[in-house]
């Protein structure tokens, strides 16, 4: 067995990195830059108004009160074609460009509009004041979003605001996931007395989806050589080929025999961990159609789901360029915990808070790999190294979130 960080080390040095493709703003969103973008455009473009009020002159405004004449009127998307001049103000509203000779803006709140069509100042601005000068934001040619980025609704703003309407954008990984089993039935089909409904391939092409991968359910392979390689070979063409199950070697653990004899072969199959121990990676030889890289992951529902969680979501990651990492926190054991041993240990676990309100993590007492409530009611891992020594409650323990 191989230690878990040597396990995921070999899985990520073995994949690809996504090459880019383009994909307008719409469909931008959760995608991740292939290179950093430039601005095509400054913003704003030119001096504008960031008040509705008057376009004056500062030098005009040395003496409170005073009066000036209005000349004209600009709002946002016009232009106020003359100049203002000695004594002279312009109606402006927000957004609206600065009128030439103009260096001012008196907010509304500070001016009255007399009966006689003249404009009373009593509160001066400070220079500059309530003016967005040509490129507050950003000039035409500045580099503001990074190769890497993760882009979420403000990163697509700024794109737009960018003049970028297409963006470069690394391809998502497709990764087709097999469940095999003659145990198996789809939830909603007819399930045989000796069979369980099938939740893994639900549940891992959902963590491929929320990770940034496209999910390629392949369906279940029942306990046959034939059915596992004709399923197998409909996942040809993708980037990687999750199995669920099969990875062992018991007589009806077919993964090994059927698709890691051949080109590339099996690299390891068995992890010091737990839950999770049968993990398998290597390529899948597809016969004409070429060879994928292969995981095998447990068909235990909860191994499945962890080792998901610890390889399968680094991998995608990796993939599209994105840091892979898993941090953990240190955290107050609610319970004691006995001293592990040769493998490292995954604890479900929740969050809780002590009689002095402290945050404490409470692993269940419950550990077995087929029971997924507890998985799904769990705040995250709590995890236990190999040998590591006993731990009394109130002591710190690594815990892994799974969800915030």
């Amino acid at each position: 067995m191989i230690p878990v960080s040597d396990a995921r080390a070999r899985i990520l040095a073995a994949l690809p990195r996504m090459p880019a493709e383009t994909v307008s703003l719409k469909s931008s969103l959760g995608r991740v830059l292939a290179e950093a973008l430039t601005a095509r455009r400054t913003q704003p473009p030119f001096a504008v108004s960031a008040m509705d009020g008057w376009a004056a002159r500062q030098a005009d405004l040395g003496s409170i009160p005073t009066t000036l004449t209005p000349i004209g009127a600009v709002a946002a998307g016009g232009r106020f074609e003359g100049i203002v001049g000695l004594g002279e103000t312009v109606r402006i509203f927000t957004g609206a460009p600065l009128p030439a000779g103009a260096d001012a803006i008196v907010i509304q709140e500070d001016a009255d509009l007399g009966g006689d069509g003249l404009l009373t100042v009593r509160e001066a601005p400070k220079p500059g004041q309530w003016i967005r000068r040509a490129g507050l934001d950003f000039n035409e040619g500045d580099a503001l979003l990074p190769e890497g980025r993760l882009l979420g609704p403000t990163d697509i703003a700024l794109a737009a605001a960018m003049n970028r309407p297409w963006l470069p954008v690394r391809r998502k990984p497709r990764i087709a996931v097999l469940a095999t089993g003659d145990e198996l039935a789809r939830p909603g089909d007819p399930i045989g007395q000796n069979q369980i409904v099938s939740s893994n391939n639900f549940g891992i092409c959902a963590l491929v989806t929320e990770a940034g991968g496209e999910a390629v359910d392949l369906g279940i392979a029942r306990d046959t050589e034939a059915d596992l390689r004709e399923k197998a070979e409909a996942g040809a063409g993708c980037d990687l080929l999750i199995t669920l199950g099969g990875a062992s070697v018991g007589e009806h653990d077919l993964i090994h025999k059927v698709l890691g004899a051949g080109s590339g072969g099996i690299d390891f199959w068995k992890i010091a961990m737990r839950p999770g121990k049968p993990l398998m990676f290597g390529r899948a030889d597809l016969r004409d159609k070429g060879s994928i890289p292969l995981l095998g992951l447990p068909g235990n529902p909860v191994s499945a789901m962890v080792c998901g969680q610890l390889f399968l979501r680094p991998a995608i990651f990796a993939m599209l360029g994105l840091d892979w990492s898993l941090p953990t926190e240190l955290v107050p054991s609610a319970t004691d915990l006995a001293a592990n041993d040769k493998r490292e240990d995954y604890l479900r676990a929740r969050l809780r808070q002590d009689a002095e309100g402290r945050v404490t993590v409470d692993a269940s007492s419950k550990q077995d790999s087929s029971m997924l409530r507890l998985l799904t009611d769990a705040d995250g891992l709590v995890i236990r190294p190999a040998l590591a020594p006993p731990v009394k409650a109130g002591e710190m323990v690594p815990f892994l979130r799974l969800r915030r």
